[in-house]
């Protein structure tokens, strides 16, 4: 009498027949409102360099171990350019808060600064016409972003043990506790901000505009 033996992708096959009508009549859970925006909330506290320029948070990764000496800041010069840095990189978030981009006849991206009158296109090659430029305007809610940019940007810089070590190399166990707290609320509330609150603008180092 011959027994057949079944390889591993023959009883796979066959569990999947069995289990996949069950998946298909189970019953779909429905998340609350609440759910749904807590979930949507972590999910984007995870993610918090996202809310953040590119190029900003890279330059600030790639600069950040070298200025401080990973950690160390052995002199006022270390102390003195990674104040520099994290200057430059405050003002690099507001600015870059105000600006936005669009696709222009050819589908080239183009990049502008939101203003009271519309979009100053920086390269000056493309004018949008006036009611298209309209929406682009400056207002109320961009400067609310950016000043939310400058603070998440400002909890990012606490993660950094390279900056926490430079400015506090031997923090009590009270300090230690603020520097994990303070920046990790911090972070809560601005993505909470963010979730309630969304930039529509799609300015220099944030995901293209597909318009």
């Amino acid at each position: 009498m011959e027994v057949k033996v079944q390889t591993n992708e023959e009883i796979h096959a066959v569990i999947e027949q069995h289990i996949q009508p069950l998946l298909e009549h189970s019953p779909k859970i429905i998340k609350t409102p609440l759910q749904r925006f807590i979930r949507k909330t972590f999910k984007g506290t995870a993610h918090l360099s996202n809310l953040l320029p590119t190029g900003t948070v890279l330059g600030f990764q790639m600069l950040s171990p070298v200025l401080t000496n990973k950690g160390q800041c052995l002199s006022s010069t270390n102390h003195s350019l990674t104040i520099a840095l994290l200057a430059a990189c405050c003002v690099s978030c507001f600015i870059l808060s105000f600006t936005d981009s669009f696709r222009d006849a050819k589908g080239k991206v183009r990049y502008g600064m939101a203003t009271s009158g519309g979009l100053w296109v920086i390269d000056g090659s493309v004018t949008l016409p006036p009611d298209v430029g309209a929406g682009y305007r400056l207002k109320f809610i961009d400067f609310v972003h950016a000043l939310v940019s400058v603070v998440v940007f400002a909890a990012v810089a606490l993660f950094d043990q390279n900056i926490v070590n430079c400015f506090c190399p031997a923090p009590s166990e009270e300090t230690k506790k603020l520097l994990v707290t303070v920046p990790l609320w911090t972070g809560v509330v601005c993505c909470l901000f963010f979730v309630v609150f969304p930039s529509k603008r799609h300015g220099i180092g944030f995901p293209l505009s597909r318009d």
